[in-house]
């Protein structure tokens, strides 16, 4: 069915409104739903079919023609929408005016560790949803099998999180717990080694020796103060990052990139 741009939905319209609040943690909870936003989320929710309802404004409808047709094979609700109501939709400063309401895509532990990971990112106590998105990204690209969030983190399903996946949020298992020594428990008795990340670490990953060539789990932690000292000792092993110059330490992000490299090539992976 066409789009009508001649009586599109406003920022007043229930179904709009009921978006909108998915952008607070509470009411995606009650609505077991979430809201995607922009290109690369929708696209890949429409493709996954992950996505029930579309919102798109008349100029995003002509950008994203593809993703709009594609929505519309697969039977999913396309709604056309005002630009002040993508406005009230958008968690972005620039909104793209392109919008899908989507079904939870969150995997439980136990289901993630039935399909034997060789390789699992695991974010512990992550607050800044930047970052857990990007390592979300990361390990969808670098080919891990998993990312974990443990403990008291960001939603992985709140709006900032699932724009910084630009996508891969529908592409690689994610899951979330809040007890990190049960998620640990659980890693280890799957056979996953787990790894640490730390500063004076014993593993130096620039020569990380036979270590990596295991199913491993890699521990990341807090932006502002890293892994608590318990779960340094639970882990299997601590790994440092040598820094060769004069930086104190490395974005969160950037270390788990680091890591998930490595581990991609010492197990043989596709690189």
């Amino acid at each position: 069915m066409p789009l009508d741009f001649q009586q599109p939905f406003t920022e007043r319209t229930p179904r709009v409104v009921n978006a909108g609040k998915l952008k607070r943690a509470q009411a995606r909870r009650k609505a077991h739903a979430f809201l995607a936003e922009g290109e690369n989320a929708v696209e890949a929710a429409v493709a996954t079919g992950a996505a029930t309802d579309l919102f798109v404004t008349e100029a995003a409808a002509e950008r994203f023609e593809e993703i709009v047709r594609a929505a519309g094979y697969m039977d999913m609700y396309t709604h056309a929408i005002t630009d002040k109501a993508a406005d009230a939709l958008a968690d972005a400063v620039t909104s793209t005016g392109i919008f899908a309401v989507c079904r939870p895509v969150l995997w439980t532990v136990p289901k993630i560790l039935k399909g034997r990971p060789r390789v699992v990112a695991v974010c512990v106590e992550t607050n800044d949803p930047g970052n857990a998105g990007t390592i979300i990204r990361i390990a969808d690209a670098l080919g891990a099998d998993a990312v974990i969030f443990a403990g008291d983190t960001v939603d992985p399903e709140a709006p900032k999180v699932v724009r910084s996946t630009a996508g891969s949020l529908f592409h690689i298992p994610v899951a979330r717990d809040r007890d990190v020594c049960r998620v640990i428990g659980q890693l280890e008795a799957a056979g996953l080694s787990t790894f640490a990340t730390t500063m004076g670490g014993e593993v130096n990953l620039a020569q990380p020796g036979e270590a990596l060539r295991q199913p491993t789990a890699w521990l990341f932690g807090n932006e502002a103060h890293g892994l608590d000292s318990d779960i340094l000792a639970a882990a299997d092993h601590r790994v440092s990052i040598p820094i060769q110059g004069s930086a104190e330490s490395l974005n969160l992000a950037t270390a788990a990139s680091i890591c998930l490299w490595e581990s991609a090539k010492s197990l043989g992976s596709k690189y």
